[in-house]
Protein backbone atom coordinates (compact mmCIF):
# COMPACT_ATOMS: atom_id res chain seq x y z
CA UNK A 1 0.00 0.00 0.00
CA UNK A 2 1.09 3.58 -1.15
CA UNK A 3 2.40 5.86 1.83
CA UNK A 4 -0.45 8.46 2.52
CA UNK A 5 -3.28 6.46 0.94
CA UNK A 6 -6.01 5.68 3.67
CA UNK A 7 -8.01 2.13 3.85
CA UNK A 8 -11.08 1.74 2.44
CA UNK A 9 -13.69 0.71 5.28
CA UNK A 10 -15.52 -2.40 3.73
CA UNK A 11 -19.74 -1.14 4.12
CA UNK A 12 -21.51 -3.58 6.47
CA UNK A 13 -23.48 -6.17 4.52
CA UNK A 14 -27.06 -5.44 4.98
CA UNK A 15 -28.53 -7.48 7.02
CA UNK A 16 -32.34 -8.86 5.16
CA UNK A 17 -34.00 -8.97 8.17
CA UNK A 18 -33.65 -5.16 9.47
CA UNK A 19 -37.11 -4.28 10.30
CA UNK A 20 -35.88 -0.45 9.23
CA UNK A 21 -35.77 -1.39 5.68
CA UNK A 22 -38.66 0.86 3.89
CA UNK A 23 -39.17 -1.56 1.21
CA UNK A 24 -39.63 -4.69 3.52
CA UNK A 25 -42.84 -2.77 4.55
CA UNK A 26 -43.66 -1.52 1.21
CA UNK A 27 -42.29 1.91 1.36
CA UNK A 28 -40.66 3.14 -2.22
CA UNK A 29 -38.15 6.68 -1.86
CA UNK A 30 -39.04 7.05 -5.08
CA UNK A 31 -42.74 7.07 -4.74
CA UNK A 32 -42.43 9.15 -1.00
CA UNK A 33 -40.25 11.68 -2.83
CA UNK A 34 -43.25 11.88 -5.48
CA UNK A 35 -45.94 13.00 -3.03
CA UNK A 36 -46.00 16.34 -3.29
CA UNK A 37 -46.30 15.76 -7.03
CA UNK A 38 -49.03 13.11 -6.37
CA UNK A 39 -51.08 15.91 -4.22
CA UNK A 40 -50.93 18.56 -7.08
CA UNK A 41 -51.81 15.55 -10.04
CA UNK A 42 -54.72 14.33 -7.56
CA UNK A 43 -55.88 18.15 -7.16
CA UNK A 44 -55.85 18.49 -10.77
CA UNK A 45 -58.39 16.35 -11.61
CA UNK A 46 -60.55 18.26 -9.72
CA UNK A 47 -59.70 21.54 -10.14
CA UNK A 48 -62.51 22.40 -12.89
CA UNK A 49 -64.85 21.59 -10.10
CA UNK A 50 -63.99 24.94 -8.54
CA UNK A 51 -63.96 26.95 -11.65
CA UNK A 52 -67.02 29.17 -12.87
CA UNK A 53 -67.93 30.89 -16.01
CA UNK A 54 -65.89 34.12 -14.86
CA UNK A 55 -63.86 33.38 -11.97
CA UNK A 56 -61.20 30.05 -11.25
CA UNK A 57 -60.97 29.58 -7.48
CA UNK A 58 -59.71 26.29 -8.35
CA UNK A 59 -56.49 27.34 -6.32
CA UNK A 60 -57.79 28.04 -3.32
CA UNK A 61 -58.86 24.99 -3.34
CA UNK A 62 -54.98 22.85 -3.83
CA UNK A 63 -54.25 25.44 -1.15
CA UNK A 64 -56.83 24.32 1.48
CA UNK A 65 -56.07 20.34 0.65
CA UNK A 66 -52.54 20.82 1.22
CA UNK A 67 -52.89 22.64 4.94
CA UNK A 68 -55.37 20.30 6.12
CA UNK A 69 -53.06 17.27 4.92
CA UNK A 70 -50.07 19.00 6.80
CA UNK A 71 -50.66 20.91 9.63
CA UNK A 72 -50.71 19.20 12.67
CA UNK A 73 -53.39 21.07 15.07
CA UNK A 74 -55.14 24.42 15.04
CA UNK A 75 -56.25 24.08 11.49
CA UNK A 76 -57.34 28.00 11.01
CA UNK A 77 -57.72 30.13 8.61
CA UNK A 78 -54.85 32.49 9.80
CA UNK A 79 -52.92 29.05 10.69
CA UNK A 80 -53.47 27.87 6.75
CA UNK A 81 -52.13 31.18 5.30
CA UNK A 82 -48.84 31.07 7.37
CA UNK A 83 -48.31 27.44 6.91
CA UNK A 84 -48.65 28.38 2.93
CA UNK A 85 -46.96 31.41 2.85
CA UNK A 86 -49.89 33.38 1.89
CA UNK A 87 -49.05 36.85 3.82
CA UNK A 88 -52.70 37.73 3.58
CA UNK A 89 -54.58 36.40 6.96
CA UNK A 90 -56.19 33.68 5.14
CA UNK A 91 -58.68 35.94 3.73
CA UNK A 92 -58.18 34.77 0.53
CA UNK A 93 -59.18 30.85 1.44
CA UNK A 94 -62.06 32.48 3.58
CA UNK A 95 -63.74 33.94 0.94
CA UNK A 96 -63.43 30.45 -0.68
CA UNK A 97 -64.98 28.73 1.93
CA UNK A 98 -67.60 30.89 2.32
CA UNK A 99 -68.47 32.74 -0.66
CA UNK A 100 -67.47 30.79 -3.39
CA UNK A 101 -70.29 29.46 -5.62
CA UNK A 102 -68.72 25.92 -6.18
CA UNK A 103 -71.22 22.85 -5.55
CA UNK A 104 -70.09 20.63 -2.92
CA UNK A 105 -72.41 17.94 -4.39
CA UNK A 106 -70.18 17.63 -7.60
CA UNK A 107 -67.04 16.65 -5.23
CA UNK A 108 -68.19 13.38 -4.29
CA UNK A 109 -69.70 12.84 -7.70
CA UNK A 110 -66.97 12.71 -8.76
CA UNK A 111 -65.11 11.00 -5.80
CA UNK A 112 -68.54 8.22 -6.20
CA UNK A 113 -66.96 8.20 -10.36
CA UNK A 114 -63.38 7.71 -9.03
CA UNK A 115 -64.50 4.77 -6.65
CA UNK A 116 -67.06 3.45 -9.13
CA UNK A 117 -63.60 2.81 -11.52
CA UNK A 118 -61.96 0.57 -9.50
CA UNK A 119 -62.46 -3.42 -10.51
CA UNK A 120 -61.63 -4.29 -6.87
CA UNK A 121 -63.93 -2.03 -4.85
CA UNK A 122 -67.22 -3.61 -7.16
CA UNK A 123 -67.49 -6.82 -4.37
CA UNK A 124 -67.58 -6.46 -1.27
CA UNK A 125 -67.86 -2.97 -1.14
CA UNK A 126 -70.93 -1.41 1.72
CA UNK A 127 -72.35 1.83 2.65
CA UNK A 128 -72.71 2.96 6.10
CA UNK A 129 -74.81 5.85 7.07
CA UNK A 130 -73.96 7.74 10.24
CA UNK A 131 -74.06 10.72 11.82
CA UNK A 132 -71.29 12.69 13.75
CA UNK A 133 -71.91 16.01 16.06
CA UNK A 134 -69.22 18.92 16.47
CA UNK A 135 -69.86 21.16 19.70
CA UNK A 136 -70.22 24.63 19.38
CA UNK A 137 -70.12 27.27 21.75
CA UNK A 138 -72.93 29.62 20.41
CA UNK A 139 -76.02 28.88 18.18
CA UNK A 140 -74.79 30.99 15.52
CA UNK A 141 -73.30 29.11 13.04
CA UNK A 142 -75.94 27.53 10.53
CA UNK A 143 -78.16 24.59 12.14
CA UNK A 144 -76.66 24.85 15.87
CA UNK A 145 -78.59 24.01 18.31
CA UNK A 146 -79.32 22.16 21.75
CA UNK A 147 -79.44 18.77 20.45
CA UNK A 148 -78.35 15.27 20.79
CA UNK A 149 -74.52 14.79 20.52
CA UNK A 150 -73.35 11.46 20.32
CA UNK A 151 -69.75 11.50 21.04
CA UNK A 152 -70.10 13.30 24.52
CA UNK A 153 -73.34 11.30 25.29
CA UNK A 154 -75.80 14.29 26.10
CA UNK A 155 -77.97 17.24 24.93
CA UNK A 156 -75.56 20.25 24.04
CA UNK A 157 -75.32 22.88 21.62
CA UNK A 158 -74.01 21.43 18.42
CA UNK A 159 -74.02 21.34 14.67
CA UNK A 160 -74.86 17.69 13.80
CA UNK A 161 -74.60 16.19 10.34
CA UNK A 162 -75.60 12.94 8.96
CA UNK A 163 -72.85 10.77 6.57
CA UNK A 164 -72.40 8.47 4.14
CA UNK A 165 -69.06 6.28 4.74
CA UNK A 166 -67.79 3.94 2.16
CA UNK A 167 -65.68 0.92 2.59
CA UNK A 168 -64.39 -2.48 1.47
CA UNK A 169 -62.30 -5.04 3.74
CA UNK A 170 -60.65 -6.83 1.20
CA UNK A 171 -59.17 -3.50 0.04
CA UNK A 172 -58.30 -2.37 3.50
CA UNK A 173 -60.22 0.81 1.95
CA UNK A 174 -62.58 3.57 3.83
CA UNK A 175 -63.67 7.08 3.13
CA UNK A 176 -66.27 9.68 2.96
CA UNK A 177 -68.79 9.55 -0.14
CA UNK A 178 -71.46 12.10 1.00
CA UNK A 179 -72.90 14.23 3.90
CA UNK A 180 -75.52 16.70 4.71
CA UNK A 181 -76.08 19.13 7.58
CA UNK A 182 -79.33 18.54 9.45
CA UNK A 183 -81.57 21.53 10.50
CA UNK A 184 -83.40 21.42 13.42
CA UNK A 185 -86.85 21.89 12.77
CA UNK A 186 -86.65 25.56 14.86
CA UNK A 187 -84.25 26.63 12.27
CA UNK A 188 -86.85 26.70 9.45
CA UNK A 189 -89.13 28.51 11.99
CA UNK A 190 -90.07 32.36 11.28
CA UNK A 191 -88.55 33.68 14.05
CA UNK A 192 -85.10 31.86 12.67
CA UNK A 193 -85.38 33.32 9.20
CA UNK A 194 -82.69 36.74 9.94
CA UNK A 195 -80.67 33.84 11.51
CA UNK A 196 -81.43 31.65 8.10
CA UNK A 197 -80.41 34.32 6.15
CA UNK A 198 -77.56 35.56 7.75
CA UNK A 199 -75.75 31.94 7.84
CA UNK A 200 -76.14 31.67 4.00
CA UNK A 201 -78.93 28.99 4.50
CA UNK A 202 -81.00 27.70 0.87
CA UNK A 203 -84.51 29.70 0.37
CA UNK A 204 -85.78 26.09 -0.35
CA UNK A 205 -84.51 24.21 2.36
CA UNK A 206 -86.75 22.79 4.64
CA UNK A 207 -87.28 20.25 7.42
CA UNK A 208 -85.74 16.89 6.83
CA UNK A 209 -85.00 14.14 8.99
CA UNK A 210 -81.85 12.66 9.14
CA UNK A 211 -83.54 9.34 7.90
CA UNK A 212 -84.75 11.44 4.77
CA UNK A 213 -81.23 12.67 4.54
CA UNK A 214 -79.77 9.43 4.94
CA UNK A 215 -82.01 7.99 2.52
CA UNK A 216 -81.14 10.95 -0.19
CA UNK A 217 -77.97 10.22 -0.10
CA UNK A 218 -78.14 6.41 -0.61
CA UNK A 219 -80.60 7.43 -3.59
CA UNK A 220 -77.42 9.57 -4.97
CA UNK A 221 -74.88 6.49 -4.58
CA UNK A 222 -77.19 4.41 -6.59
CA UNK A 223 -77.77 7.03 -9.29
CA UNK A 224 -74.47 7.67 -9.87
CA UNK A 225 -73.21 3.79 -10.12
CA UNK A 226 -71.12 3.68 -7.16
CA UNK A 227 -70.88 -0.34 -6.36
CA UNK A 228 -72.06 -1.71 -2.90
CA UNK A 229 -73.15 -4.22 -1.43
CA UNK A 230 -75.42 -3.35 1.31
CA UNK A 231 -75.85 -0.31 3.42
CA UNK A 232 -75.44 -0.67 7.41
CA UNK A 233 -76.29 1.49 9.89
CA UNK A 234 -76.43 1.98 13.79
CA UNK A 235 -79.43 1.85 16.08
CA UNK A 236 -80.70 5.41 15.42
CA UNK A 237 -81.61 4.67 11.82
CA UNK A 238 -82.11 0.61 12.37
CA UNK A 239 -84.82 1.06 14.95
CA UNK A 240 -87.00 3.29 12.12
CA UNK A 241 -89.05 -0.17 10.65
CA UNK A 242 -90.10 2.63 7.54
CA UNK A 243 -86.65 2.58 7.25
CA UNK A 244 -85.41 -0.72 7.13
CA UNK A 245 -88.90 -1.32 4.55
CA UNK A 246 -87.99 1.74 1.95
CA UNK A 247 -84.32 -0.07 1.90
CA UNK A 248 -85.74 -3.47 1.11
CA UNK A 249 -88.26 -1.57 -1.58
CA UNK A 250 -84.72 0.46 -3.18
CA UNK A 251 -83.63 -3.88 -3.20
CA UNK A 252 -80.75 -2.45 -0.99
CA UNK A 253 -79.33 -5.39 1.41
CA UNK A 254 -79.04 -3.78 4.74
CA UNK A 255 -77.17 -4.36 8.19
CA UNK A 256 -78.97 -2.52 10.55
CA UNK A 257 -78.67 -2.31 14.49
CA UNK A 258 -81.12 -2.30 16.96
CA UNK A 259 -82.12 -1.73 20.49
CA UNK A 260 -81.80 -3.96 22.75
CA UNK A 261 -85.99 -3.76 23.22
CA UNK A 262 -86.53 -4.33 19.74
CA UNK A 263 -89.60 -6.58 19.47
CA UNK A 264 -89.46 -9.58 17.30
CA UNK A 265 -91.32 -12.89 16.89
CA UNK A 266 -89.99 -16.38 16.11
CA UNK A 267 -93.20 -17.46 14.21
CA UNK A 268 -94.83 -15.35 11.65
CA UNK A 269 -97.64 -13.76 13.17
CA UNK A 270 -100.79 -12.85 11.38
CA UNK A 271 -101.87 -9.08 11.29
CA UNK A 272 -104.97 -7.37 10.05
CA UNK A 273 -107.50 -4.93 11.70
CA UNK A 274 -110.21 -7.18 14.09
CA UNK A 275 -113.62 -7.16 13.60
CA UNK A 276 -115.77 -5.64 16.05
CA UNK A 277 -117.31 -7.54 19.10
CA UNK A 278 -119.73 -5.88 20.37
CA UNK A 279 -123.23 -3.64 19.18
CA UNK A 280 -121.62 -0.25 20.70
CA UNK A 281 -119.03 1.24 20.12
CA UNK A 282 -116.97 2.50 17.04
CA UNK A 283 -115.69 -0.06 14.31
CA UNK A 284 -111.75 -1.17 14.76
CA UNK A 285 -109.72 0.15 12.45
CA UNK A 286 -106.39 0.33 13.44
CA UNK A 287 -104.23 -3.43 12.87
CA UNK A 288 -102.96 -5.37 15.47
CA UNK A 289 -101.11 -8.62 15.56
CA UNK A 290 -104.56 -11.29 15.75
CA UNK A 291 -102.27 -14.54 16.06
CA UNK A 292 -101.07 -15.61 19.87
CA UNK A 293 -97.52 -15.72 18.67
CA UNK A 294 -95.66 -14.15 21.68
CA UNK A 295 -93.09 -11.19 20.64
CA UNK A 296 -89.83 -11.03 22.31
CA UNK A 297 -87.78 -8.32 22.86
CA UNK A 298 -83.97 -8.87 20.86
CA UNK A 299 -82.32 -9.15 24.30
CA UNK A 300 -84.52 -11.95 25.50
CA UNK A 301 -83.60 -13.64 22.77
CA UNK A 302 -79.80 -13.40 24.12
CA UNK A 303 -80.52 -14.79 27.36
CA UNK A 304 -82.93 -17.34 25.94
CA UNK A 305 -82.06 -21.09 26.20
CA UNK A 306 -83.09 -22.06 22.89
CA UNK A 307 -80.35 -19.58 21.18
CA UNK A 308 -77.57 -21.60 19.93
CA UNK A 309 -74.36 -19.49 20.13
CA UNK A 310 -70.97 -20.04 18.38
CA UNK A 311 -67.36 -18.80 19.09
CA UNK A 312 -65.82 -16.97 15.92
CA UNK A 313 -62.66 -14.87 14.95
CA UNK A 314 -63.99 -12.91 12.82
CA UNK A 315 -60.39 -11.08 11.52
CA UNK A 316 -57.26 -10.14 13.12
CA UNK A 317 -56.40 -6.22 13.80
CA UNK A 318 -53.65 -4.58 15.70
CA UNK A 319 -54.71 -5.51 19.01
CA UNK A 320 -55.68 -9.18 18.63
CA UNK A 321 -58.26 -10.74 17.17
CA UNK A 322 -61.67 -10.02 16.77
CA UNK A 323 -63.78 -12.68 18.41
CA UNK A 324 -67.16 -12.73 19.95
CA UNK A 325 -70.15 -15.34 20.17
CA UNK A 326 -72.68 -15.11 17.38
CA UNK A 327 -76.15 -16.12 17.12
CA UNK A 328 -78.23 -15.81 14.23
CA UNK A 329 -81.94 -16.45 14.10
CA UNK A 330 -84.94 -15.65 11.62
CA UNK A 331 -87.51 -13.56 13.11
CA UNK A 332 -90.28 -11.68 11.82
CA UNK A 333 -90.94 -8.12 12.51
CA UNK A 334 -93.70 -5.54 11.82
CA UNK A 335 -93.92 -2.37 9.79
CA UNK A 336 -95.88 0.67 10.76
CA UNK A 337 -98.33 -0.12 8.19
CA UNK A 338 -99.11 -3.66 9.71
CA UNK A 339 -96.90 -5.31 7.02
CA UNK A 340 -94.87 -8.58 8.19
CA UNK A 341 -90.97 -8.66 7.13
CA UNK A 342 -88.73 -11.73 7.45
CA UNK A 343 -85.47 -10.60 8.96
CA UNK A 344 -82.83 -12.04 9.93
CA UNK A 345 -81.32 -11.01 13.50
CA UNK A 346 -77.81 -11.75 14.24
CA UNK A 347 -76.49 -11.51 18.11
CA UNK A 348 -72.93 -10.91 18.87
CA UNK A 349 -71.66 -11.11 22.36
CA UNK A 350 -68.57 -9.32 23.54
CA UNK A 351 -66.28 -11.47 26.12
CA UNK A 352 -67.54 -9.33 28.68
CA UNK A 353 -71.48 -10.25 28.12
CA UNK A 354 -71.99 -6.89 25.89
CA UNK A 355 -74.64 -7.77 23.42
CA UNK A 356 -75.56 -5.58 20.09
CA UNK A 357 -77.97 -6.69 17.73
CA UNK A 358 -78.33 -6.36 13.98
CA UNK A 359 -81.42 -6.70 11.66
CA UNK A 360 -80.47 -8.06 7.56
CA UNK A 361 -82.87 -8.59 5.23
CA UNK A 362 -80.91 -11.06 3.00
CA UNK A 363 -82.39 -13.70 1.25
CA UNK A 364 -83.41 -16.85 3.52
CA UNK A 365 -80.48 -19.55 1.83
CA UNK A 366 -78.36 -16.92 3.08
CA UNK A 367 -74.86 -18.73 4.96
CA UNK A 368 -74.77 -17.92 8.43
CA UNK A 369 -70.87 -16.79 7.54
CA UNK A 370 -72.09 -14.38 4.98
CA UNK A 371 -74.81 -12.50 7.90
CA UNK A 372 -73.01 -12.62 10.60
CA UNK A 373 -69.90 -10.96 8.85
CA UNK A 374 -72.38 -8.24 7.29
CA UNK A 375 -73.21 -7.78 11.15
CA UNK A 376 -69.43 -6.71 12.30
CA UNK A 377 -68.57 -3.78 8.89
CA UNK A 378 -70.11 -0.61 10.21
CA UNK A 379 -66.65 -0.60 12.66
CA UNK A 380 -65.43 0.93 9.83
CA UNK A 381 -67.14 4.78 10.16
CA UNK A 382 -65.31 4.84 13.24
CA UNK A 383 -62.31 4.99 10.97
CA UNK A 384 -63.38 7.47 9.07
CA UNK A 385 -64.48 9.53 11.92
CA UNK A 386 -61.30 9.66 13.56
CA UNK A 387 -59.04 9.85 10.57
CA UNK A 388 -61.27 12.67 9.59
CA UNK A 389 -61.37 14.69 13.06
CA UNK A 390 -58.09 13.46 14.73
CA UNK A 391 -55.32 13.58 11.52
CA UNK A 392 -57.38 16.11 9.42
CA UNK A 393 -58.62 18.36 11.82
CA UNK A 394 -62.88 18.22 10.85
CA UNK A 395 -63.56 19.29 13.87
CA UNK A 396 -61.46 22.41 14.17
CA UNK A 397 -63.18 24.18 11.58
CA UNK A 398 -64.98 27.57 12.87
CA UNK A 399 -67.38 29.23 10.73
CA UNK A 400 -70.67 30.46 10.82
CA UNK A 401 -72.72 29.99 7.32
CA UNK A 402 -74.28 27.51 5.81
CA UNK A 403 -72.00 27.10 2.77
CA UNK A 404 -68.67 27.24 4.37
CA UNK A 405 -69.91 24.12 6.42
CA UNK A 406 -70.05 22.59 3.01
CA UNK A 407 -67.53 23.23 1.39
CA UNK A 408 -65.52 22.28 4.59
CA UNK A 409 -67.08 18.99 4.29
CA UNK A 410 -66.25 18.33 0.38
CA UNK A 411 -62.55 19.20 0.99
CA UNK A 412 -62.23 17.21 3.92
CA UNK A 413 -63.72 13.81 2.28
CA UNK A 414 -61.14 14.96 -1.10
CA UNK A 415 -58.39 14.71 1.19
CA UNK A 416 -59.66 11.65 2.75
CA UNK A 417 -59.94 10.24 -1.03
CA UNK A 418 -56.72 11.10 -1.84
CA UNK A 419 -55.02 9.24 1.38
CA UNK A 420 -57.13 6.22 0.56
CA UNK A 421 -56.10 5.93 -2.86
CA UNK A 422 -52.09 6.36 -2.10
CA UNK A 423 -52.57 4.00 0.45
CA UNK A 424 -54.08 1.57 -2.06
CA UNK A 425 -52.08 1.98 -4.66
CA UNK A 426 -48.85 1.67 -2.76
CA UNK A 427 -50.36 -1.47 -1.56
CA UNK A 428 -50.54 -2.48 -5.51
CA UNK A 429 -47.03 -1.60 -6.12
CA UNK A 430 -45.02 -2.24 -3.40
CA UNK A 431 -45.27 -5.07 -1.68
CA UNK A 432 -44.76 -5.92 2.23
CA UNK A 433 -42.35 -8.33 3.30
CA UNK A 434 -44.33 -11.76 4.30
CA UNK A 435 -41.56 -12.28 6.51
CA UNK A 436 -42.13 -9.42 8.86
CA UNK A 437 -45.34 -11.27 10.72
CA UNK A 438 -42.90 -13.87 11.69
CA UNK A 439 -40.31 -12.19 12.69
CA UNK A 440 -42.46 -9.78 15.04
CA UNK A 441 -43.91 -12.30 16.00
CA UNK A 442 -47.82 -11.04 15.06
CA UNK A 443 -50.39 -11.98 13.35
CA UNK A 444 -51.36 -9.10 10.98
CA UNK A 445 -48.68 -6.45 9.98
CA UNK A 446 -49.92 -2.66 10.93
CA UNK A 447 -51.83 -0.93 8.38
CA UNK A 448 -50.45 2.46 6.83
CA UNK A 449 -52.59 5.10 8.20
CA UNK A 450 -53.78 8.59 7.56
CA UNK A 451 -51.33 10.14 10.27
CA UNK A 452 -48.42 8.34 8.27
CA UNK A 453 -49.55 9.56 5.15
CA UNK A 454 -49.50 12.71 6.47
CA UNK A 455 -46.11 12.97 8.21
CA UNK A 456 -44.57 11.82 4.94
CA UNK A 457 -46.13 14.99 2.95
CA UNK A 458 -44.83 17.15 5.66
CA UNK A 459 -41.34 15.79 4.99
CA UNK A 460 -41.92 16.12 1.01
CA UNK A 461 -43.70 19.28 0.87
CA UNK A 462 -41.71 22.44 1.31
CA UNK A 463 -42.28 24.73 4.86
CA UNK A 464 -41.57 28.45 4.68
CA UNK A 465 -38.93 29.31 7.21
CA UNK A 466 -39.34 31.86 9.17
CA UNK A 467 -36.79 34.25 9.50
CA UNK A 468 -36.61 37.72 12.15
CA UNK A 469 -38.22 39.97 9.33
CA UNK A 470 -41.14 37.70 8.86
CA UNK A 471 -41.89 36.99 12.27
CA UNK A 472 -42.01 40.73 12.81
CA UNK A 473 -45.18 41.37 9.91
CA UNK A 474 -46.95 38.76 11.48
CA UNK A 475 -46.55 40.32 15.31
CA UNK A 476 -47.77 44.03 13.99
CA UNK A 477 -50.20 42.55 11.83
CA UNK A 478 -51.59 40.49 14.75
CA UNK A 479 -51.83 44.03 16.72
CA UNK A 480 -53.19 45.68 14.30
CA UNK A 481 -56.28 43.19 13.97
CA UNK A 482 -56.37 44.16 17.73
CA UNK A 483 -56.11 47.75 17.39
CA UNK A 484 -59.41 47.47 14.74
CA UNK A 485 -60.95 45.32 16.96
CA UNK A 486 -60.67 47.66 19.56
CA UNK A 487 -61.84 50.86 17.49
CA UNK A 488 -64.78 48.53 16.00
CA UNK A 489 -65.80 48.10 19.79
CA UNK A 490 -65.42 51.83 20.87
CA UNK A 491 -67.64 53.00 17.49
CA UNK A 492 -70.19 50.64 18.52
CA UNK A 493 -70.23 51.94 22.46
CA UNK A 494 -69.94 55.31 20.88
CA UNK A 495 -73.17 54.50 18.28
CA UNK A 496 -74.88 53.22 21.32
CA UNK A 497 -74.70 56.55 23.98
CA UNK A 498 -75.76 58.56 20.71
CA UNK A 499 -78.90 56.83 20.32
CA UNK A 500 -81.84 57.87 21.77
Amino acid sequence: MSVGMKKTKTPPPIDPLDVFDPARWGLCLTAILDLGLRLYRFWERYRHLFASRTRDTSSQAYLYLRAVLTLERERNFKNMARRLDQGDDGQALQHFMSTSPWDKCAVFRQIQTDLSAIPALRVGSVLILDESANAKAGEQSAGAARQRNGRLGKVDVCQVGTYLAYANVAANLWTLVDGELFLPEVWLTPAYADQRKACGVPAERVFQRKIDLGLQMIDRAQANGLPFERVACDAFYGRDRQFRADLQAKNVLYAADIPADTRVYRQEPRVGVPSKRHRRGRRPTRWKVLSRQRAHLASRLARSKQTTWQHLRRRPTERGWLEADFAVERVWTTTAAGQVRAEWLVIRRELNGKCSYTLLNDPPDTPVETLIAASCQRYFTERVYEDAKTDLGWAEFQALKYRAWEHHLALTALALWFVAETKGQWAQTYARDPQLIRQLEIEVLPALSTANVCELLRAVLPVPTLTPASALQIVIRMLLDRAASTRSRLKARINQEASP
